[in-house]
């Protein structure tokens, strides 16, 4: 009977390691599930003539490449702790959880990532091989609960984190919703004034044997050249708007736009009390679980959603890697207040960073809430003007003629 050397953790959270005889792999996992080596082994090798060759894992299920819901993924975690601090078997609680997952994609995901604590490896791993579903920071804070044998409270607080990080997501699309269905609906019903009612006007004043008044002119030629080159003039949005979207994703697109973005007269403001709130809330939640602070900074940087935010934390983690403090480089931010800044001095000095953080990321997220409110106040009767303008001027352009022609018969 073939030999496994392997390494684990026991019940209390301790690193152990061992050799133990089986007739193959699986029979080692149920030994070692007897033994209450939990989660799972992170290694396991079979004992060779001399050398220990490594047992070779069954392939993966892989994703299809669809798209998993953030809901799905939070609703998951949720359950998924409940049932680790309950004290189920990882592999039996993915089990379960894949049975009742809400689509085929995310219950490929869970299948495969059951495979591959099955299998002998970490969650964490099992979890990295789906990135559409796991991102960087779920998997390194799943790394670090297993690290520490707290990964329900890992997951606990990574489902806190998810709920408020789509909150945060949801105020800025709130935001920008309403102004986009108010320009869409002006330029949908200018679109089709333009192209069926001023040219039944325009007929109807042809037998006025007078010239136009000049703003009912310069409409009916606007009306004109809209039918004769409506396929243009779409196409040509339509268009612009596909190469613009398409230009934005590149990083040179980034690069150019997100400086752009920050500078805006209402929404830089508000952008940048959700990059604020968004980094603190990050770089607070990891901390608290034990995921180093250059790890850390570096997840951020990655999930700051603006090249500026991300040149800025970069910026800093370089500092923190030379021997300097966290909030020095952050001084001379201009994404930054030095209210931030000085809470996160206070935070070094104390010890307890991680706390001053979330602190942070509170105040920032409730300051979010109240300027996406105070948009959505303004904004509404600004777009509402527009529309009645854009509306109102080209009706009372139709008018002005037949206004001209009452005047003269009376």
């Amino acid at each position: 009977m073939p030999k496994y050397s392997w390494e684990g953790k026991n019940a209390g959270g301790q690193d152990v390691s061992g050799e133990i005889e089986a007739k193959d792999i699986q029979a080692v996992f149920v030994k070692l599930k007897a033994q209450k080596i939990t989660p799972y082994p992170t290694k396991i090798k079979e004992k060779g003539k001399g050398l220990d060759a490594a047992v070779k894992l069954p392939k993966l299920t892989k994703s299809k490449g669809k798209k998993i819901k953030h809901k799905s993924v939070v609703i998951f975690t949720r359950q998924f702790a409940t049932m680790i601090d309950a004290g189920l078997p990882l592999a039996q609680a993915l089990g379960i959880l894949a049975s009742q997952a809400d689509t085929p994609a995310f219950k490929e995901v869970l299948r495969g990532v059951k495979e591959h604590v099955e299998s002998g490896g970490t969650l964490s791993d099992g979890m990295a091989k789906f990135p559409k579903a796991f991102d960087q920071l779920y998997c390194n804070m799943v790394a670090a609960g297993e690290r520490g044998g707290i990964l329900d409270t890992i997951l606990e607080r990574l489902s806190i984190h998810m709920e408020k990080a789509h909150k945060l997501q949801r105020e800025i699309k709130t935001a920008m919703i309403y102004p986009s269905v108010v320009v869409a609906a002006a330029v949908i019903v200018s679109s089709v004034l333009l192209l069926f009612v001023i040219p039944t006007f325009a007929e109807l004043f042809q037998d006025f044997g007078s010239a136009l008044p000049m703003p009912t002119q310069m409409v009916i030629n606007l009306s004109n050249f809209f039918v004769s080159y409506w396929y243009l003039i779409f196409g040509s949005a339509f268009g612009s708007f596909y190469l613009l979207k398409r230009f934005l994703r590149t990083e040179r697109g980034k690069e150019v736009a997100h400086p752009l973005i920050l500078k805006a007269p209402v929404f830089g403001d508000l952008i940048r009390k959700v990059a604020v709130a968004r980094f603190t809330r990050t770089m607070g939640t990891m901390l608290s679980s034990g995921v180093a602070i250059l790890d850390s900074l570096a997840i951020c940087a990655k999930n700051a959603g603006n090249k500026v935010v991300e040149r800025e934390v970069l910026r800093c983690r370089t500092s923190i890697s030379e021997g300097k403090n966290m909030s020095e480089p952050l001084k001379q931010s201009i994404i930054f207040p030095p209210m931030v800044v000085q809470m996160i001095s206070v935070g070094e000095s104390t010890g307890a960073m991680d706390a001053m953080l979330q602190k942070i990321a509170e105040f920032y997220e409730e300051e979010v809430d109240n300027a996406v409110g105070a948009l959505k106040q303004m904004i509404e009767p600004v777009m509402i003007l527009v529309l009645g303008t854009v509306i109102g001027a080209l009706v009372i352009a139709m008018y002005l003629p037949i206004f001209k022609m009452g005047a003269a018969v009376g």
